[in-house]
């Protein structure tokens, strides 16, 4: 577990925790470590609720799936990224939605009732840890908002340039790589694989972009 500190210290969840407060707050929030194998299901919908993860290494990403199996993913979490903090604060008996590792991974299972609750030793950094918590859930929130303005365009293309601006806008480039594969990225928007390849080749071939993969090049028209 410690060679993975430097890597908790710069999450946002443990923003302004002194290094060596880390050892005895992993201790009091009751962390447990798992490695899931790439596809396979790190929860299921029904399963119980009320933990925090953590990726230290691999990926996550969190689905809805309806009963023919569509799936549409709600967050996708990569090395030091939360996940599973807004179920587990709704105070929710089971999981609405399910996750599953997209490489293989190492997580970080925290308990949010006692990350919540002030223990029996009152241990000082509970404050600032409802504190980063908060900021945590109020940039899902926004991160959120993002995904329903991608998909409410009305077309596949206006869902995609919304998305993959919005991705050139954060990296601060025309040149990025999103964290999706093609399904996924259909999945994630909403919308089908097939028209969306199809809508990727016309934008390409109008020069608006260039892609290899999920590396994109943005053009100015």
């Amino acid at each position: 577990m410690k060679e993975y500190f430097d890597l908790l210290l710069s999450t946002p969840l443990f923003s302004g925790i002194d290094p060596q407060d880390l050892y005895p707050m992993l201790h009091c929030l009751g962390a447990n470590t798992v490695t899931i194998p790439k596809g396979d299901p790190v929860f299921l919908e029904g399963d119980a609720a009320g933990f925090i993860g953590v990726v230290m290494e691999g990926s996550v990403q969190v689905v809805q799936e309806d009963f023919y199996g569509n799936r549409n993913i709600l967050t996708h979490a990569e090395k030091g990224d939360l996940f599973g903090e807004a179920f587990a604060c709704a105070n929710i008996e089971t999981m609405p939605v399910s996750g599953y590792a997209v490489r293989d991974s190492k997580l970080l299972l925290l308990s949010c009732q006692k990350m919540l609750t002030v223990c029996s030793s009152a241990c000082l950094f509970h404050n600032q840890l409802v504190k980063n918590m908060l900021k945590v859930v109020a940039q899902k929130n926004l991160e959120m908002n993002n995904k329903i303005r991608f998909m409410s365009q009305k077309t596949t293309k206006e869902k995609l340039m919304a998305y993959l601006l919005e991705q050139a806008k954060a990296a601060g480039s025309s040149e990025f790589t999103i964290p999706f594969d093609r399904q996924a990225l259909a999945d994630y928007l909403g919308v089908e694989r097939s028209a969306m390849s199809a809508e990727l080749g016309k934008l390409k071939k109008a020069g608006i972009l260039d892609l290899k993969g999920s590396h994109f090049v943005l053009h100015r028209t």
